[in-house]
């Protein structure tokens, strides 16, 4: 029979449901389905209603899916929920999966619809399906914790793998993948500890997946030398593992040793693949090495004809950005075989606004589709430092008109096992009394060490001393405070960050720690900075 097209079936399913249910309504509606012979043509006819908010037609194939014997295809059944919960009718979404239950699904369905749930960022939902299964397998306890992680819940994660400790169900190695990587995205660095410990404990093979993914794990919570001893008691024989361990030593600013990485994969003849390159690359980029990082983005092409895809012209765009060489920059974007995304436009502007240039920085703007905040903050602090006082001024006042407000900078410090969180500003935490009278101490004495607040790319309608304010509070200071009023003098303190440090927060902090004689060290969202004695790893290049 020949397949009804969706578009045609849209139109034929909207004209029988104004039929109002009659008997050939759903006389059609059982023909179409039978035709159609696929349910995922009912899962897009679904994902338009979602699109339109059409309420009555999503509510009429409900019916008829489950009438008609439909209602076991996981598919079908979370696609329902995810409109439902898309169109704000929650009390609909959740019947539907107490229905689910009621139409005697096996652990398999249940499964199938934890997983469609995940994939489609509804994990509330599959939360409320897993709750309320009487009987859960190990593939249901990989479902939820991996799908957390993919869903960026880490800590949500985590909780549902001790849960999974306290069950009948023993972890295999792909729960602890997931469970590496959460980790890791957290840089919760006694998390990581206590998931490694377990893994020895409970007899887990290493294989290549996970030795690979514990030096990431290791090399995102700061303990470079960590993942450094796991890949070398590692079989080196795949290349996910050398991947892994150059890619560490490149968010930790060792790009000369993350050559050398290299040196010895191909010596052991390991054949690199084009992540291998990313990462290579990657290290150049955050040292500078703007020579070597043009001789392997030529090895690639020429020893081993792995084509240069888009991710590897982004990686020479930053390189050469960082340098400084922003008209090289603009060369790579315009010689590029294929059409340049969001990201390398990005990496342009960034470079502008480092090495002050408002022009080139305007045309990466004018060829980034989808604008975000942090894209209007990078123009306009462009524009103030090059006091361009009236153009930052517009470009803040237009983000006002259309609704834009500047990602809140957040940063997190794990302390005893317990991750606490700040926000620029913030005064929630319960102990904000003494971590902001630590925070005012350390501010007065950097001061008489000489530093000034650069207070520059702070909003311009504010006083002076209301900008120094705004610097003063930004959250990975307060996250720095609470280390300092948590620890004993001489602790190391680790904090991580959402956002790129600023220049300000840098600086102040390398006067911080040769004050305490303490190593402090801050994950942003690019690489890692180690500050120590009034120095930082990056040498102030990042």
């Amino acid at each position: 029979m020949q397949r009804i097209g969706v578009k045609k079936l849209i139109q034929q399913t909207s004209a029988a449901i104004r039929c109002t249910h009659s008997h050939t309504s759903l006389s059609f509606s059982a023909d179409f389905l039978h035709h159609s012979r696929d349910h995922r043509t009912v899962c897009k006819i679904l994902e338009a209603c979602k699109l339109s908010s059409d309420y009555k037609t999503a509510s009429a194939i409900h019916a008829i899916i489950f009438k008609l014997g439909y209602g076991t295809y996981p598919s079908l059944v979370t696609t329902l929920i995810s409109t439902y919960l898309q169109c704000g009718w929650l009390v609909l979404a959740h019947q539907l999966i107490d229905q689910v239950f009621r139409s005697d699904c096996d652990l398999v369905i249940l499964n199938l619809v934890i997983e469609h749930l995940m994939k489609l960022g509804e994990y509330g939902s599959a939360k409320k399906v897993f709750h309320k299964m009487p009987v859960r397998d190990l593939v249901t306890w990989n479902m939820m914790i991996g799908g957390y992680v993919r869903n960026a819940r880490f800590e949500e994660a985590l909780s549902f793998f001790r849960d999974m400790l306290g069950s009948n169900v023993k972890p295999d190695k792909f729960t602890f993948a997931s469970v590496i990587t959460g980790c890791a995205r957290l840089g919760a660095l006694n998390h990581a500890l206590w998931v490694h410990s377990l893994i020895t404990e409970k007899e887990i093979e290493l294989n290549a997946i996970l030795n690979a993914a514990l030096i990431d794990m290791y090399s995102k919570c700061g303990r470079i030398h960590t993942a450094k001893e796991v890949f070398n008691r590692a079989e080196h024989n795949d290349v996910s593992i050398w991947n892994a361990m150059i890619n560490g030593l490149a968010i930790h600013g060792l790009a000369f040793d993350a050559i050398a990485v290299f040196s010895k994969m191909r010596m052991e003849n390991i054949l690199p693949d084009s992540i291998t390159f990313i990462v290579l690359l990657t290290a150049c980029s955050h040292s500078g090495l703007v020579e070597e990082g043009q001789k392997y983005f030529d090895l690639m092409s020429g020893h081993y004809s792995i084509q240069p895809q888009i991710e590897h012209y982004g990686a020479m765009v930053d390189l050469y950005g960082r340098a400084g060489q922003l008209e090289e920059a603009y060369a790579i974007i315009k010689e590029m075989p294929m059409k340049p995304d969001i990201v390398i436009w990005r990496a342009l502007l960034s470079a502008c606004r480092t090495y002050r240039k408002p022009e080139l920085g305007e045309v990466a703007i004018a060829n980034i589709s989808r604008l975000e905040s942090g894209d209007y903050v990078l123009l306009s602090n462009i524009y103030c430092s090059v006091k361009k006082w009236e153009s930052a001024e517009g470009l803040r006042e237009m983000m006002k008109k259309i609704g834009i407000r500047k990602i809140r900078g957040r940063s997190w410090i794990e302390l005893g096992g317990v991750i606490h969180r700040f926000k620029a500003g913030d005064r929630s935490h319960p102990e904000t009394e003494g971590l902001y009278k630590v925070l005012e101490g350390l501010i007065q004495r950097t001061k008489l060490k000489g530093f000034l607040p650069e207070t520059e790319l702070v909003l311009m309608d504010i006083s002076e001393e209301e900008k120094e304010g705004n610097l003063n509070h930004h959250s990975e200071k307060l996250a720095l405070a609470y280390g300092i009023l948590k620890t004993s003098p001489g602790t190391e303190i680790m904090i991580s960050k959402n956002l790129r440090i600023c220049h300000d927060c840098h600086n102040w902090i390398k006067i911080v720690s040769k004050l305490l004689i303490r190593v402090i060290i801050v994950r942003d969202r690019i690489r890692f900075h180690r500050f120590e004695g009034g120095l930082c790893s990056c040498a102030d290049y990042w």
